[in-house]
């Protein structure tokens, strides 16, 4: 029985077949951080410390599970490589990155579907790949790492990100206390890749030169706004009409509730690689 809603195939029109689910708990997480750096800064400020032709500019890049492009947008405008993808399995998501991200001059950019198991890219065209938040989404995500190495020109540099298993996990036990009781045993959303494993799942294809945990920190303002956010997490199951509806999720809560400001805390995971594929 599959029990993680990310490997779900049933599932998968309903995660990803419109934007709207992504964009509100993203928004409503973001507006919660209280600490921790911007993920799509840190991974440019990881790029540039160890890409090692510092003083020449980046060819292709791309931004691999980019979502609705908030990544994509920070490494057109702060890395300027002369090529940017974004890769999405999502036709959805795809269609909103590049309608938030637009146009960058000098900079040619395109976003297309694909999956990162089977990459549409040709062998040794890519010098730096970006694999945020994705990973996890895989139930082998070794194999999606391979396929990184082989779009990898030789010396070319992957920075992979996710999160740790107990991510969140102040919100689990928020939820078991009346709207689902088995919400603090369910199957960490990030079981296939995350700050535990992924070093390890990268070791065995490419060279790892850094490995970085950050603690992210989120304070939400009260019982609406984390319904925001939990209104779209598939990792619960919740009463018919709650799923999807924050305002209806947001009155179940009260039920259960006092009303107060709620924190939670999540470790980010960074894994930078490089392709030796080719070299002595």
């Amino acid at each position: 029985m599959i029990t993680n809603p990310f490997l779900d195939p049933d599932r998968q029109g309903e995660l990803y077949g419109h934007d709207a689910r992504l964009a509100s708990r993203s928004t409503a997480l973001m507006r919660a951080r209280t600490a921790g750096r911007p993920v799509p800064e840190a991974i440019v400020q990881l790029a540039r410390r160890h890409w090692a032709r510092s003083d020449s500019r980046l060819g292709l890049v791309t931004d691999i599970g980019c979502g609705r492009g908030t990544s994509t947008r920070v490494l057109a405008e702060q890395l300027r490589p002369q090529r940017l993808l974004g890769i999405d399995a999502s036709p959805a998501l795809v269609a909103a990155a590049r309608r938030r991200v637009g146009h960058h001059p000098g900079t040619q950019l395109a976003f297309i579907q694909g999956d990162f198991h089977h990459l549409p890219l040709p062998d040794a065209s890519c010098e730096l790949a970006v694999a945020a938040f994705c990973l996890y989404h895989s139930p082998a995500p070794g194999r999606a790492i391979a396929e990184i190495v082989r779009s990898l020109v030789p010396g070319g540099i992957a920075v992979l990100v996710t999160k740790a298993l107990d991510s969140y996990k102040e919100l689990d036990a928020l939820v078991a206390a009346g709207l689902d009781p088995r919400a603090e045993r369910h199957e960490s959303l990030y079981a296939t890749a995350h700050g535990g494993n992924l070093a390890d799942l990268t070791k065995p294809t490419m060279d790892v030169l850094a490995v970085e945990h950050e603690e992210h920190r989120f304070e939400f303002s009260g019982l609406d706004h984390v319904a925001e956010y939990l209104a779209t997490n598939p990792k619960y199951d919740f009463a018919p009409g709650l799923y999807g509806n924050p305002g209806a999720l947001a009155a179940a809560l009260h039920e259960w509730h006092v009303d107060k400001p709620i924190a939670t805390t999540s470790v980010i995971t960074y894994v930078v690689a490089r392709s030796e594929r080719g070299q002595s």
